[in-house]
This record gives C-alpha cells, structure tokens and sequence, in this order.
C-alpha cells in the first residue's frame, strides 16, 4: 500500500504532490521490476567534506601507480581471525577487521588495548613496507564498535541505541560518538561500524536494540550526531585528533523484514522504504559519513549486496554519497549467483569493498581474473579505488603519526563514563510507580534477581563477544554493576542494600529492588516469535511472587534490547522501570531510583518510549501511525516523579502460544521444555535430583550393564543451520555419579562423537561446550535435525543433568574424535 500524505506526516516526512504523484506511477512499475527503484523518488543529499581538488589530484597519480592486484586488494576485507600480516605481501588487501568474537593477534579475542594496537601495527607495518613492485598503502583497521569500543576489556559500554532512543537527546549522541571514536583510535582502530540507522517495525528482530527507534524521524535527528561525534565536522575530523571513520548502517531496509526476520525479505513498497527505512542516510551523508555498509536483507526478493539501483543510482548518484560502500559479513555471497569467493555481481552492483572475513584469498584471486577478462570493467575497479583512497585520505591515514595509540588513558577514562552514565539516566523510562520510588537511601533494601550483580546481562550483545555471552564481571574492569552502584548509593544515604539473586532473607527488608530481563544475544539468535518474556519459564515472574507474598514492596527493573510483553510481572510489582540495555555504567540506575535519606528524588525520570510497548504477545508490529494502533504504553510515553500515573490490573493472556518456536532449550530446571520430550531406551531410569543451585533442578540419568542403550531428546526436525554456521555450541551441564563402564556416544541427530572423555570420573559439576559443527561434520543434518540430542552407553552409567541447551560462542570449547 502506498502512504498518503497523512501518513507520511506522521513520520516527520514532508512530500510534494509531484512526489506523491510520482510514488503512485512507479507502482505498476514496481510490480512489473520488484526490486529496482526509481531514483527520481528519492531525496537528494550530498557529501561534505570528502572531495577536493588537491586530494583528488593525489588518488589520481596513487591509481597510476598502483597494479591490478593492489587495486583489487584495496576492494576486500579479511578478519584478524583468518589472516596473518605477512599474508599482505602476496594479497595486497585494503582493511582489516575484528569480528564481534576474533582475536588480536597471538592474544585472546578478551584483550585490553595493547595487543589490539599491535595487531593494527603489524598489519600496517607490512602494508607501507617499502618493497620491489608495491606501492605502500595503509589499511583501514575496522571494528563493531556499536555501543563503545566493545571490543576492547576496559573501555566504556554505553547503553545500546534502543534505550537512547528513550533518551531523545540528539547531543548526548553527539557526544558519546566522540568518546566512542576517542577510545576506538586509542585501540590503534581506525574505523567504527557505526551507527545503524535501521527504523525497527517488527520488535521480534534481534537486532532492533541497535536501532534507536520505530520512529523514523528520531533516527533522523540521531543520525547525523553520530556521524559528526565519531569523525568530527565534515573534512576536519582525522585520527590523528581521536576521530574516526563511520559507517551508516545497513542500505537498506533491514528493520522492516517479513516477520521480523534477520536478513530476510522487505517486502514494502518503494514509497514505504524511503518514507520510513531511508530517513537516516540524507543526514548522514550531508554530515560527512565516509562510509556506509550495505544490508544482508532483500528488498522486494532481491538481495541489497546485488541491487545496483540502489547502491549505485540511488545512494551514489541520487543521494551524492562520495565515500565508498562496504560489504557486511560476505554478505556479497547471498546473491544469486554468486559464492563467498567469487561475486562479480555485487562489485558491478555498486559495492566498494566486499566484507570476505575467512573468504577474502578466493575472493581476491577470482576477482583479479574477472578484471582481466572483463566480467568487471577497469572503470568499475578505479571508481571503487579511488572511493577507498579518498576515505583514506581524508580519516588521515596517510599520515604516519598515530598520537591517540599512545592515549589508553581515554579507555574507560572518567570523562567518558560520565557521559554513559547520564545517558543511562536520560534513557530509563518509567512505567508504573504505586509510591514507592524513590526509594530513601537511610532504608534498608534488598537486590535481587539474575541480571543484579551481572554487567554482561546489563551490557547485552556486541559486548566483548558477538553475542555477548561468556563474560564475567572480572572481564569489565572499569565498569559497575546495577547492584553495586545500588549499595553505593545507599551506602552514601545511611541505609543498606544487600545481595541476594534468589530473593532469599533472613531479615525482611524494607523493599526489594529485583533486576530482571532479556540474556545477552546479537543478530539471527536474537529473533523471536513471541514477544512473551520467558515463555514457558517464567523465573523471574516467580521471585516477584516470592517477594510480593512476603509483603516485600517490588521495583523491577527490565533489562531488554526491546519491548517485550511484560504484563504478569508489572502487575507483582509495585514499580516497575524499563532499563533497557545500559552498558557499563550501573550507577545511572541508582541517580535515578535511590533518594537521598529523606526519599526525595536525586533526578528524575526524563526517558520517554522510542518504541511502542505491546499489550499482547502477538502485537509484533506495533507503531505509531498504523492501522489499529493499540498499544499498552503508546510512542513517547513515561511516567516521572513530576507526572506520576496509574496502571491498572492488566490482562495477563499472552495472546499466542510460542512454545513451539523453541529449538535451543532442551532441558534445565529439573524438566525437558516444549516442544520436545525425553525418551529412554530399555534399561534406562530417571529419577529427579538437585542441582548445584535448584531442589529437584537436575535429573540422574543411569544405564544398567547390558547391550548399548540410548536416551534422546525428540522433537520434530529442528533446522540449526544458522546456529551452526553461527558457532553456537551444544552446552552441558552435569555431573558424573557413576563412572561408564563401557563406551560413551554423545549425538545430535545423526552425527556422533565419542564421549568417553567428556563423561570420565569426577567430583561435582561440570559444564562442556561442543560446536555445532562437531556434529554436523559427522553426518548431522543441520537443517532438519532429530533428535536434537542423544546419549548411548554400552555399559553402566550414572550421570546428572542440569542443563542441556545451546549456546552461543564462548572460550572453552571441545570437539571429541569421532567414535
């Protein structure tokens, strides 16, 4: 359907009758091409600050220079994790990069700043190395730094874009881009993924927190802050002044898929995807971006890596964008067509450089030939250069001096964790409050609840790890927790705030503040299909019941990357804050929560809602302008201790049963979780036994002597064919009763591996992470796997299990031999 001008009012958009009149005629031509925009439709904008005459005139003399295999090594990017310095000498490649989860060199992938600034030395060093035949260029070093340079152990985490959405506060963006770029350059990075302009209209989308709002004329108002923060004003900024390339994210249309699915097909109109999905990129580039990434997903059925009217016609000539574009994760291999190594199609599409991580050296040698033979023109090859020299030009990369490697004084420093801890403040937005917030700093509190003492929960995805997950506090040195800056707070006011996960006490306390909410995920493992939190596990629903029973007063604080259906535990709390995901700074929920001893307020609640929150389960695309627009809290909404409100009783009927969509919790909490069942081969028993943190948390598997014997976890086939080319692991945790007396075989599916050594004799509890792939490289169809999990002894054994799941990249994984 087409917007008409009352919609797009709505969205901040002004549009002439020519344009409207224009969006109607292309829309027969739309349905006979799907997928090829019309450039006349589209806003006009223009680079700033990135072409001149004398730069020009240098990248003209550099391209004369240069040969075709540096030419086309300037077009591609390999990852840390598949590539060595000295790989540069035969594949003279343009930038590096560091994977949410890829290492510095010779350290591991958690490393303070150090070897993250020799690792960009060692690549440069061999890049300017002065030799027969190479014409020096330096690399662009790029990193995800998203929320924070959220790579490097120490550096500060500021909340993620959908809680400062909340904040609507277009200079707090401004700012923390700087601090963002200042610690990026000190990391010895030159270069920041950043930031995504993605418009969310499906909150089931995993990666809607890196969106700062549903609202399309918010991201427009952040967008071109963030640009200005992270490289300065246009053509001034350099790194050798703690600024550093951006990069606008992702062209285009990766916030509206069907269902919410990442990467998937945005099928909308040509109208819809410049009124909503587009808003952000105009300002960016009038702001001076030297970069923009294109997007994984597909518009209208074709993919954006391939769709040259609009990397080229529209974003390069009718948009004016003078940087170059850059591929995501060898996205370029989703076109039809095309691989991972070889993909003329994207290059003649538009891309500048291809995001070719592990595939980089096929890649490379394929397209040199292409060049050759013509499958892509010289012309092509030269325009793509010389976009990426002109960006490395102008970021200052040319120049050797490197001021800001020396500054790790900036990581985490003071100055910066200011500013995350104001935009912690500015962006939590109060839901409901029954009088107990603020809470007096002389009472005496208790913290609970899972995500209290834990700043890897509070920090979310893209922090230290793609997924976020695998960390420990010990892993954020400069960083508090919700709990920690609670009792600091308290302590400051007189009173007292103790520690207690579980809710347990042996003396009541005045009030429970209870921190609760979504675990860490990135992109793909993030998709839902239910807005439910904790379908069919409702944990911390139980704890508010807990305490509410004990007549304990209950804030809760929620910890999530969007709104989630949330309507049993607001109404067992007596307030309740939507914290989103905050980052680092812990404290800023203290500012805000914690009076001083008399219960006046230290600052108020000024966050107000970038996203619509659901009154149903089922409410997946709720925003602001649709038809049937019905939302439980509407756009922009908050409560303060200025402008209090009541929330009633709500219904507590989820709207959609969404237990069918689990395909990664197999068992945990002393019970096998829906859709699948256990089943045991004859001479097995269970029997249920606590676990380490939970009565009846764990069950006891044994095996009598005799003939080999299985015990499954069935299900119809489930497709893990993302997990597994996403490296999630087969986690376990268990404890060995009776040592095997025979052979131990562990599956999934129908790949087998040896388990003996896994399950040897051993005191207490035990937990082991198994790659996916483990599995699938003995005979496991990933796309269709049943049973999900397996284990076969031929002789007697007694194990315990407390958990059997999947998750996501962590240190510590094994890979058993085969059986």
């Amino acid at each position: 359907m087409l917007l008409n001008r009352a919609q797009t009012a709505l969205l901040g958009v002004s549009l002439s009758a020519a344009t409207l009149a224009l969006w109607a005629a292309s829309a027969g031509a739309q349905s006979a091409e799907p997928g090829k925009a019309h450039p006349a439709l589209w806003p006009q904008a223009k680079s700033q600050g990135l072409i001149d005459a004398k730069t020009e005139s240098r990248i003209t003399t550099l391209l004369k220079r240069m040969s075709l295999e540096e030419k086309v090594g300037q077009m591609i990017q390999a990852d840390t994790a598949s590539i060595k310095p000295e790989d540069l000498r035969r594949y003279p490649l343009g930038s590096i990069l560091a994977g949410g989860s890829s290492p510095p060199i010779n350290a591991p992938d958690r490393s303070a700043a150090g070897p993250w600034i020799k690792t960009a030395q060692a690549f440069n060093a061999i890049a300017m190395e002065k030799r027969p035949g190479h014409e020096p260029i330096p690399i662009m070093f790029g990193i995800d730094a998203v929320h924070g340079n959220n790579n490097v152990v120490g550096a500060t985490l500021f909340p993620h874009n959908s809680a400062l959405g909340a904040a609507h506060d277009p200079d707090l963006i401004r700012r923390i881009g700087e601090a963002t770029a200042r610690e990026t350059a000190a990391a010895g990075m030159d270069w920041a993924f950043a930031p995504t302009l993605a418009v969310p209209q499906n909150d089931r989308w995993g990666r809607t927190y890196e969106g700062y709002s549903e609202d399309p004329a918010l991201v427009r108002a952040y967008s071109a802050k963030m640009i200005e923060g992270l490289q300065g004003a246009p053509g001034k900024g350099k790194l050798q002044n703690g600024y550093v390339s951006a990069s606008a994210k992702h062209f285009l249309g990766d916030g509206g898929t069907l269902n919410g699915g990442d990467q998937g097909n945005t099928d909308i109109p040509e109208s819809e995807l410049i009124a909503i999905h587009s808003v952000g990129y105009p300002p960016a580039i009038k702001a001076g971006t030297r970069t923009i990434m294109a997007s994984f997903n597909s518009w209208q059925g074709v993919k954006m890596h391939g769709n040259k009217s609009l990397l080229t016609d529209v974003l390069k000539q009718r948009m004016g964008f003078d940087g170059f574009i850059i591929g995501d994760w060898n996205g370029h291999a989703q076109v039809p067509g095309c691989t991972a190594t070889d993909c003329p199609q994207s290059f003649n599409a538009g891309l500048d450089m291809a995001m070719a991580p592990d595939s980089w050296k096929g890649l490379f040698e394929t397209t040199v030939k292409q060049v050759r033979d013509g499958v892509i023109p010289m012309t092509r090859v030269d325009d793509a250069v010389r976009r990426i020299l002109r960006v490395k030009f102008k970021s200052g990369l040319f120049d050797p001096a490197r001021p800001y490697e020396a500054r790790t004084d900036v990581i985490g420093s003071p100055a910066h964790r200011a500013i995350a801890r104001e935009a912690v403040r500015k962006s939590l937005v109060l839901l409901k409050n029954d009088g107990v917030l603020p809470v007096k700093a002389s009472a005496r509190i208790m913290v609970a609840g899972s995500a209290a003492d834990d700043i890897s929960q509070q920090s979310g995805g893209w922090s230290l790890s793609w997924q976020g997950d695998g960390n420990t506090n010990a892993d954020f040195p400069n960083a508090q927790s919700i709990y920690a800056g609670i009792a600091e707070a308290m302590k400051a006011g007189g009173g007292s705030a103790t520690l207690s996960v579980d809710g347990s006490f042996t003396q009541k306390p005045d009030l429970a503040i209870v921190v609760f909410g979504e675990k860490p995920y990135a992109e793909g493992l993030g998709d839902l299909r239910s807005l439910e939190f904790e379908v069919g596990d409702k944990q911390s629903l139980a704890l508010l019941k807990k305490l509410k029973s004990a007549g304990i007063p209950v804030v809760s604080v929620f910890l999530s990357g969007r709104p989630l259906w949330v309507n049993p535990e607001l109404n067992q709390s007596d307030a309740f804050v939507a914290a989103w995901l905050p980052g680092s700074e812990g404290g800023g929920i203290a500012d805000v929560l914690i009076g001083d001893a008399k219960g006046k307020p230290r600052a108020d609640f000024t966050g107000r809602l970038s996203y619509s929150w659901p009154k149903t389960a089922a409410q997946f695309t709720l925003n602001k302008g649709q038809a049937g627009y019905d939302p439980l809290f509407p756009l922009n909404h908050g409560l303060s201790y200025a402008a209090p409100g009541n929330v009633g009783q709500l219904s507590e009927v989820a709207g959609i049963d969404a237990t069918p969509a689990n395909k990664s919790r197999y068992f945990a909490d002393g019970r096998v979780h829906a859709p699948f069942s256990l089943a045991l081969g004859a001479g097995i028993t269970q029997r249920p036994v606590d676990s380490a943190s939970r009565q009846e948390g764990a069950i006891q598997l044994s095996w009598n002597a005799g003939a080999m014997a299985k015990a499954s976890i069935d299900g119809e086939g489930v497709d893990l064919r993302f997990e597994s080319s996403a490296e999630m692991m087969l986690k376990m945790t268990y404890r060995v009763d009776t040592p095997a007396g025979g052979s131990i075989k562990l599956g999934m599916g129908q790949g087998m591996v040896n388990a003996d050594e896994i399950f040897k004799a051993g005191a207490g509890w035990r937990t082991v992470r198994i790659p996916l792939k483990c599995f699938a490289e003995r005979g496991a169809d990933m796309a269709h796997l049943q049973p999900v999990w397996t284990l076969s002894s031929t002789g007697p054994l007694t194990i315990s299990f407390s958990e059997i799941e999947l998750a996501t990249q962590a240190p510590g994984g094994v890979c058993p031999s085969q059986p």
